[in-house]
């Protein structure tokens, strides 16, 4: 760090004239309030979004009368309005009452048009397509299936939602926090005047999660009230929010490096690029094109300058995150064997909640495509009426049919990756029904179904991503192998029999005693159609005897399932082993037969072996989401991605339980200062509660490699908590590490609550000061909650 005389800049403490000149004096709309005015100017200066002119937006301000459908039989019409701050949707019964309800646009994930859900499928015959549309949410929360009065308020409102999606997606992170001062606002301003008085402002800090010295509270309110109203208007919010949150820490850091302590001029901005953001790469050419996208005044970027908040908002930017945008795109190389890459899966993909009672449906799919998954799974049983089943069997889930499931593949699979997607069959069905389900696949999905080898040669290595990019891959039982198909050796008999679907053994392997669950992993003997088998190219379903075994005996486009138990097994046994069957074939782990909570493991122990499929609950929260979120944000989120080449290299001797050993062997050490954390949410519903906030940092990674530090708790404030506590780990394999970061509320007397988290790969971590921005239990974004850190990677002398 420099160390420089320095004289200190004052922080951002006026009005800003942009923010003025945008808030004034303009004509009201004719049926609004002032302060409905006010809130909805405040929302979107500077935002991009335009609501005159748009007849979309417009329409939407004004209000539609839409069906809600739950079911079939369940159709109640409700009143739908874009509420004044272009954020919120308002509903309510046309009934007589005052009971309504809301949600954030900030909520919804997508907007899907016509009868794409299985509710509206329902009424089809009903109601027509052009008039149906869904919203999704984020999250667990169930969608919202609506049919308009006709197919121009439908698009009216799907092309309106699509813009507030967008425009909120768009936003930087200046912008995202303009917003949420317009949503404190909104929620403090409890008469709706757009005026806020000193209770509501103290309410608001309460809110807000900061507990405040009620006397310094009062002297900021009034030196924000530059009206001397004794209330604060829009802009003064602003002036009061920007007093309240003064970031020292950030102040600090830039103080360091002015030369004046009033800008950073270019050469100083080069000195911090350099010096503690290590950046190599054309640092004069960056700091340039910072200077030019971040700072907000015309005079300092005339004299190539960035001012205290051009600083700010470049560390708040993608480009001062934690995560190197750099590793956003697919970067890695996407032609080498499928063998090499882990894969993101899922398992009882058709799940909504628990594998005993919990809801089937096709969302599961469609939201796990969604979510960049590759490789999803499909429990299939015979159903009424010929029609082939998908759900858990022997238990109380609900069921669906294997033909809406395979439409749904067909129509999501390649919309946020092109690279391949394998359909997992468990098989449970009838010749005859397995005959359907081949019928189904070859109809539905046509040539995006993978029937041959790609040169229509007996191949002698499982082919790439690239090369089967837009392609669905079956994995399941097969007749014989793929050179027989190859060749035209098949035998013409249309069954054959085989064992039951490695699932349904290895579930029988782990011992499990309940009667139901016995009952369906009985082992026997299953017939296989000649049809389905058909089907199977790549990823032929075969059960695992040993290592040595597959070593001597096993084709490259065999794939043996393991449960976690048996995984675990093989890699305290023979985990050297493990790791070179997996550089020449796939290996799929699932979670235990015991999960009936549909919890999951720990990925990370199973790609320290090298396992590709590691399948896991999508629908169900917490750390084996995290990380598995976390590893596939990189390379674009295609759901492929290249494993460390000591991991696919057949000669290599790679063991997770000695990283020591392997060649080209380099530790580091990985330097963690937990600075700052600013606006956590709250979580406790406790009146009056604040978060004591701690920060806990997780290494996963190899066995020696797993850690955990924390830092000290700070007692009610999860406004702006200071800690700057330095957190240490010495990591053996960091390709393989990753690095999850979790907010708790600090309870002396009870288990933690979580606040927020963010997980990322170890390689994939930008160095220098960086903020962190957190995502909820669920994996979504919750702007503009972040942690400011400053992050050191060092070798080991």
């Amino acid at each position: 760090m420099l160390n420089r005389a320095k004289q200190v800049i004052k922080p951002w403490n006026k009005k800003d004239p942009e923010r003025e000149e945008g808030m004034g004096g303009g004509k009201e709309e004719e049926g609004q309030s002032d302060g409905s005015v006010r809130r909805q100017q405040m929302a979107f200066i500077g935002s991009g979004l335009r609501i005159q002119g748009d007849d979309n937006l417009q329409s939407m301000l004004v209000g539609t009368v839409m069906r809600k459908i739950k079911s079939r039989t369940w159709k109640k019409q409700r009143y739908f309005k874009l509420q004044d701050d272009c954020m919120t949707i308002w509903y309510k019964s046309k009934k007589a009452g005052n009971a309504h309800s809301t949600f954030s646009v900030s909520d919804v994930e997508a907007v899907r048009e016509g009868h794409q859900s299985e509710v509206l499928l329902s009424i089809a015959d009903e109601f027509p397509a052009d008039r149906c549309f869904t919203l999704v949410f984020r999250g667990r929360r169930g969608n919202l299936d609506l049919v308009a009065e006709s197919a121009e308020e439908a698009k009216s409102w799907i092309s309106g939602m699509r813009k507030l999606i967008e425009n909120l997606e768009n936003m930087g992170e200046r912008e995202k926090l303009d917003q949420w001062i317009g949503d404190w606002f909104k929620k403090a301003d409890k008469n709706n005047d757009g005026r806020m008085n000193f209770k509501e402002v103290r309410d608001l800090l309460k809110m807000m999660n900061v507990d405040m010295n009620e006397h310094h509270a009062h002297r900021l309110f009034t030196m924000a009230d530059k009206s001397q109203t004794g209330a604060l208007e829009d802009d003064e919010f602003v002036l009061f929010y920007k007093m309240l949150t003064q970031r020292e820490d950030v102040l600090r850091v830039f103080q360091e490096f002015s030369a004046d302590g009033q800008k950073l001029s270019q050469g100083d901005l080069e000195d911090f690029l350099k010096e503690e953001q290590l950046e190599r790469d054309d640092i004069q050419q960056h700091a340039k094109q910072l200077i030019e996208c971040y700072e907000p005044s015309d005079t300092a970027k005339l004299l190539n300058a960035m001012t205290f908040d051009g600083f700010l908002m470049y560390l708040g930017s993608a480009e001062g995150s934690i995560f190197n945008p750099q590793r956003r795109a697919v970067f890695q190389d996407m032609s080498q064997p499928l063998c090499h890459y882990f894969i993101s899966s899922s398992h009882n993909t058709y799940l909504m909640e628990d594998q005993l009672r919990g809801q089937s449906s096709v969302e599961g799919y469609i939201r796990a495509l969604n979510r960049g998954c590759r490789c999803v799974e499909v429990d299939c049983w015979d159903g009424a009426n010929g029609e082939p089943i998908v759900y858990h069997g022997h238990t109380f889930t609900s069921k669906i049919l294997f033909k809406d499931v395979v439409i749904a593949v067909g129509n999501y699979a390649f919309k946020v990756s092109e690279y391949p997607v394998i359909l997992s069959i468990e098989n449970h069905c009838s010749v005859e029904q397995q005959r359907v389900m081949a019928q189904h696949l070859n109809h539905i999905l046509g040539d995006k179904l993978l029937k041959n080898t790609l040169d229509g040669k007996a191949p002698i290595g499982l082919p790439s991503p690239e090369d089967l990019k837009g392609k669905i891959l079956l994995k399941a039982k097969k007749i014989g192998g793929l050179e027989e198909s190859v060749n035209g050796m098949m035998e013409d008999s249309l069954t054959t029999e085989v064992s039951d679907e490695d699932e349904a053994a290895e579930i029988d392997e782990d011992n499990l005693h309940r009667e139901s669950i016995r009952r369906r992993v009985k082992r026997s003997k299953q017939r296989l159609s000649k049809e389905l088998s058909d089907c199977v190219v790549y990823c032929k379903s075969v059960h695992f005897s040993s290592f040595k075994h597959s070593r001597i005996h096993s084709k490259f486009y065999e794939v043996a399932s393991f449960t976690e138990s048996k995984a675990r097994k093989q890699l305290r046994e023979a985990g050297a082993e493990f790791v070179h069957h997996n550089s020449r074939q796939l290996t799929r782990v699932y979670p235990s037969g015991f999960r009936t909570d549909s919890s999951n493991f720990s990925p990370q122990e199973m790609w320290n072996a090298g396992c590709q499929i590691v399948a896991l609950n999508f629908q169900t929260a917490g750390e084996g989401m995290d990380l598995n979120d976390g590893l596939f944000s990189q390379n674009g989120s295609c759901g492929y991605v290249l494993k460390p080449c000591f991991m696919r290299e057949v000669e290599k001797r790679f063991d997770p339980e000695t990283p020591q050993k392997r060649d080209s062997y380099q530790p580091c050490i990985l330097t963690i200062q937990v600075i700052s954390g600013q606006q956590l949410p709250k979580v406790n519903i406790k009146e009056g509660s604040i978060v004591d906030p701690l920060v806990r940092v997780e290494i996963h990674g190899v066995p020696i490699d797993q850690a955990k530090q924390e830092t000290r708790y700070i007692e009610n404030n999860g406004f702006n908590p200071v800690w700057y506590d330095t957190l240490r780990f010495t990591i053996h394999t960091p390709e393989l590490a990753m690095v999850r970061f979790v907010v708790e509320d600090y309870d002396k007397t009870s288990k933690n609550d979580f606040v927020g988290q963010y997980t990322l790969p170890l390689d994939c971590m930008q160095q220098g000061y960086r903020h962190i921005h957190l995502l909820s239990k669920d994996g979504t974004s919750i702007p503009p909650s972040s942690l400011f850190v400053h992050i050191r990677i060092t070798g080991l002398k």
